[in-house]
């Protein structure tokens, strides 16, 4: 969540953040929470000043009984319980308003980087890169830029080639459990495997610790890295236990930092991991679901940096190096958006998705989102670390990206490498599947 040093001595540049956000009742937000903190603060000094003049009464209370002043001494004693009671009024207000305004700061989301581009929705989003020459990169939006890959009209979906080579079931996936849960098989399933540890090996190269992580959390794992409170109701709930099925590694990967203090020499961690990953994906219908394109469970593979605010802007640069060199080694058409303040996650500073093409549906499939939060996650996580130069704790950056996300690029590929003699597999992909085709 913002700071309250954020809010306080920068006002209108949050105001303007949240602005570029489209926060509905920024203004009030902000001026309940300075509100709140002013009672909070105000509460806290008299308080203080309250237990002061007590403990000089209750020492004067002693001196009077010593002199045999016994009236004095009682009446003393009737003014010290008095100002306990006023003293007890005062930390239930300041717990209140203390309590008041860290919920209220739950709901106002973090506020976007200079750099974000304006805008309300996805084609409002920047194309800042991309590997087909088509492309017109720059400031040119995502709805003015089409692409027209060759021989599309020729190419099957990736739902009926799963059927036609014995892939992937999502009838049996219905059978077992519902819509959204599709079953692998044979190929199908080894082609997920291989992309496993084809992404595993690739992060390992770049000095990403793997991490195994449960696929489950409790609510202050949750509330840490900002998906507590559900706003949009698309966790699973366990609500016997209260745990959280994880919608992405993010969760506890991060949550391993929580209540946590780094020294600066340890800075950046890199940790990356695999896991099942669930998604309610509530008010998702139509075309754009079919197949793999959204699921309610899925594989996928998650970087996690925790950095100094210094050093964060480079390992945002980095990471997005490392997604789209795993995009180059697999050989998909891919393109990198650079999300404007109102497509954004209500968590991150600033955005990047990388989109690969499917030539069958003829559009853009998300493979995977590379933020950095600033401090948002970290000052709700209460992660810290020890500056060298001083030996004061700071709040670090946390900043995350899937590296990469399986359905949508199983899709890709099979959509994308349709030959003569079948499926044709990625050079690189080859150690880790054992064959070249799928036929």
């Amino acid at each position: 969540m913002l700071t309250l040093k954020q809010i306080t001595e920068q006002t209108e540049l949050v105001l303007a953040g949240l602005e570029k956000k489209h926060f509905g009742g920024a203004k009030e937000a902000i001026a309940k929470v300075l509100e709140l903190n002013d009672v909070r603060k105000k509460s806290q000094l008299q308080l203080d000043r309250n237990l002061a003049e007590s403990k000089k009464m209750a020492a004067m209370i002693g001196q009077m009984m010593k002199a045999g002043d016994k009236e004095g001494a009682e009446k003393a004693k009737a003014q010290v319980s008095e100002m306990k009671e006023t003293s007890r009024q005062l930390e239930e207000a300041m717990t209140k308003a203390d309590e008041d305004m860290r919920a209220l700061l739950c709901t106002i989301p973090n506020i976007p980087y200079p750099e974000v581009p304006e805008g309300t929705c996805a084609e409002d989003n920047w194309v800042v890169k991309s590997n087909l020459k088509e492309c017109v990169v720059g400031q040119d939006t995502v709805g003015n830029w089409t692409c027209n890959p060759q021989n599309s009209e020729a190419k099957v979906p990736h739902w009926e080639l799963a059927k036609k080579y014995n892939l992937i079931d999502f009838d049996l996936g219905v059978k077992i459990t519902g819509a959204g849960f599709p079953v692998y098989i044979g190929k199908g399933a080894q082609l997920q495997r291989a992309l496993i540890n084809f992404f595993l090996a690739e992060a390992n190269k770049s000095g990403y610790t793997e991490i195994m992580p449960p696929t489950v959390v409790n609510q202050a794992s949750g509330y840490g890295t900002g998906q507590l409170p559900d706003k949009e109701g698309q966790m699973y709930h366990c609500e016997i236990d209260d745990l959280y099925l994880i919608p992405t590694a993010e969760v506890p990967v991060t949550n391993i930092y929580r209540d946590v203090i780094l020294d600066e020499k340890q800075l950046p961690v890199k940790n990356c991991a695999y896991t099942q990953c669930f998604r309610r994906e509530a008010g998702s219908y139509g075309k754009d679901v079919r197949g793999l394109n959204r699921l309610h469970e899925f594989s996928k593979i998650e970087i996690v940096r925790i950095d100094t605010p210094e050093h964060s802007a480079e390992s945002h640069k980095e990471m997005l190096a490392h997604v789209e060199g795993l995009l180059q080694k697999l050989e998909l058409p891919y393109r990198i958006l650079r999300l404007c303040g109102g497509d954004q996650s209500f968590t991150s500073a600033i955005c990047y998705d990388f989109e690969v093409f499917s030539e069958a549906q003829q559009r853009w499939l998300e493979v995977s989102s590379v933020s950095n939060f600033d401090t948002y996650q970290a000052n709700r996580l209460k992660c810290r670390y020890r500056r060298a130069d001083n030996g004061k704790t700071e709040l670090c950056h946390t900043l995350n990206g899937s590296a990469l996300a399986l359905p949508r690029i199983v899709a890709a590929i099979l959509e994308n490498n349709q030959t003569e003699k079948g499926i044709r597999i990625p050079a690189a992909l080859v150690p880790f599947t054992g064959f070249e085709y799928i036929d």
